[in-house]
């Protein structure tokens, strides 16, 4: 039995895991393990989402456990202190784990540089934990500072200070002016007396980005409110205090620490392996370990320098996401003797956003790169989250997230502003959606009168148009369209074809399509109706009378609401729909998202239908439901 051991549930060792596990799905005799100290994955890009209310605090983990169900991964909740690289072991306080192969994706933690008080007096920002912990403080300062009569001390209080203007940092403090606006009209403050600092060493904010986006982005910082001081050597930090360069002492009880990272505590004390940089394990073009064969590297824990570049691979997701495929397809070979791959990766940008309504992106191709800025740098960058989502928990966890990021948000934080926003409650929706229902219904009666007295009348389908003349044929199909939409007497007086009721045009070359299906399966070879035409009719009829009764009682309203544009289109692909099967297009429509919800049946249903539906091993495999 070969042993794979992935240390640590970060971008990294989830995707490699999720790659080893389908691999080597039909491998008995290799077993996989992930070892981490939590049960959940964090999405650390969106720490700030939390951190500033705009995202709910679970929005930002996926339990581990729900990432490999159907997979043949083992999920180990524990701490690993220390690797002893020639027994192949991993020890914890708890036991020992014995690995052939070892894949190290532990992450990174944020260093201080050795900056006195920094990590005694600063908020980190670099786990779930940090953010929740934030938010919480951001609070309690307004909170405080609502009660608090002295200038002085308020004014520390409405103070915030982030160190560091990378990504993280820039992304925090642009969610955090947003936020600001909500906690001054819920606390009674004035927005002047809260003050946004973001500050760093280097020279600008971004300093990754192209100029002209560094520069956008600052613009659109300044016009949020935010301060921003570069080259500023950050000396001290004290307690409600920090020292912005020599002359330019900041008081703020709240300093948030974003200036850099190095590897995880625990590379921190690896002895037997080579590192550069800020405690990465330095790898071969493998990505192994350049001192053990059999150990690994992903994510932020690789330095690697490609042929051909002069800097190390970055410590950005893309990296964890090109990296945890070729080390899958590398332990693979090594298991069953094929070749090996090199590391050549092709990454694709950088996006930041600044709030939940701009952004700057620098994306596309190694060579040709596009800037973007606004609504497409922000479209970009859900669209990567959604990818990125899909690809460790499908279809279940990008649903949660469109939730979160375009329909449950509050006070417009979204790119698409409050438009799709989901507040307005279901039950405005009942009397349309049982007026709905009781047109289909009333329609499907009165049709299956005509059906009951005369079976072998057809009105539901023109009559083949190669053996009546133009006005005959426009004559009936008039007729029809008044039986089908309005059911008004058809023994109302029709002066003309084009004259009697206007039917919906018809694309020349869908009307084709329609034609060509009905000669297949509705009219014989001298023109007259087959069997099979009475029996479509009958269908339809039944159709309009069950989706009508289903949309009364608020029962599968969706499939339901669904269901009748589709007969809407067929009957206007034949060009017998009136005008009037717009409104029944259009109410369809508008009862699709959860009109059944309120004072209907989908109410007791649908919540029990998803339990048993969440049962079934396929459809926890493949994340095919919604929380």
């Amino acid at each position: 039995m070969k042993k794979i051991v992935i240390l640590g549930g970060g971008y990294g060792g989830v995707l490699t895991a999720k790659k080893l596990a389908k691999k080597l799905k039909k491998n008995k005799d290799v077993e996989i393990t992930l070892i981490d100290r939590n049960p959940y994955h964090t999405l650390l890009t969106e720490l700030h989402e939390v951190a500033a209310n705009r995202a709910p605090e679970d929005s930002i983990k996926i339990d581990l456990k729900k990432i490999f169900a159907g997979l043949k991964v083992n999920v180990v909740l524990d701490e690993i202190d220390s690797i002893d690289f020639k027994g192949k072991k991993l020890k914890s306080e708890k036991t020992t784990y014995a690995y052939d192969y070892l894949v190290i994706g532990t992450g990174s933690k944020p260093t201080f540089f050795g900056i006195p008080g920094a990590e005694e007096n600063t908020f980190s920002f670099w786990s779930y934990d940090d953010a929740v912990a934030l938010k919480r403080q951001i609070r309690d300062m307004f909170t405080q500072a609502a009660k608090e009569k002295n200038p002085k001390v308020r004014r520390a209080l409405l103070t915030f200070v982030v160190v560091g203007a990378g990504f993280t940092g820039v992304e925090l403090i642009g969610e955090m002016a947003e936020y600001r606006a909500e906690l001054c009209r819920e606390f009674y403050i004035d927005p002047s007396e809260v003050r946004l600092i973001v500050a760093d060493m280097a020279p600008k904010i971004l300093p990754i980005l192209p100029d002209k986006l560094i520069q956008k982005a600052e613009r659109h910082l300044r016009k949020l409110n935010v301060e921003i001081v570069t080259g500023a050597k950050i000396t001290e930090v004290g307690k409600g205090s920090v020292a912005l360069g020599e002359k330019n002492t900041v008081e703020a009880n709240t300093i948030v620490w974003t200036a850099g990272v190095e590897g995880s505590e625990l590379v921190g004390t690896l002895d037997e392996v080579q590192q550069q940089g800020r405690k990465r394990i330095v790898t071969n073009e493998n990505l192994e370990s350049v001192d053990h064969k059999n150990v690994y590297v992903v994510g932020d824990n690789i330095f690697f320098i490609p042929e051909g570049e002069t800097r190390p691979v970055p410590q950005m997701v893309e990296n964890a996401e090109h990296a945890a495929p070729l080390i899958a397809h590398n332990i693979v070979a090594d298991i069953t003797g094929g070749s090996k791959k090199a590391y050549k990766p092709a990454f694709h940008g950088t996006m930041v956003s600044i709030g939940s309504r701009y952004g700057v992106a620098n994306v596309g191709l190694p060579g040709k790169m596009f800037m973007l800025t606004g609504f497409m740098a922000m479209l970009s960058k859900h669209a990567i989250n959604m990818f990125y989502l899909f690809t460790v928990a499908g279809f279940n966890k990008m649903w949660t997230y469109m939730m979160h990021e375009f329909f449950h948000v509050e006070n417009r934080k979204s790119f698409l502003g409050g438009h799709f926003s989901k507040r307005s409650p279901n039950f405005w929706l009942v009397p349309l959606r049982v007026l709905l229902g009781g047109m289909w219904l009333y329609e499907g009666i009165d049709k299956i009168k005509k059906i009951w007295k005369d079976p072998d009348k057809i009105f539901l389908i023109p009559p083949a148009p190669y053996i009546k003349d133009a006005t005959s044929a426009a004559s009936e199909a008039v007729g029809a369209v008044k039986d089908t939409v309005d059911a008004q007497s058809a023994a109302s007086a029709v002066q003309s074809a084009s004259e009697a009721v206007s039917a919906l045009p018809v694309p020349g070359f869908i009307y084709n399509i329609t034609s060509w299906f009905m000669d297949l399966l509705f009219y014989n070879p001298d023109g007259s109706y087959t069997f099979l035409a009475k029996w479509f009719q009958i269908g339809m009829v039944c159709a309009e009378m069950v989706f009508g009764i289903l949309l009364i009682v608020g029962l599968f309203t969706a499939i339901s609401s669904i269901a009748t544009i589709a007969m809407a289109v067929m009957i206007w692909s034949t060009k017998m729909a009136s005008t009037e099967m717009l409104w029944y297009v259009a109410a369809a429509i508008a009862c699709i998202g959860g009109s059944g919800s309120t004072l209907g049946l989908d109410y007791y249903v649908l919540p029990w239908l998803k339990k048993q539906w969440k049962r079934i091993p396929l459809v926890r495999r493949w994340y095919l439901f919604t929380d």
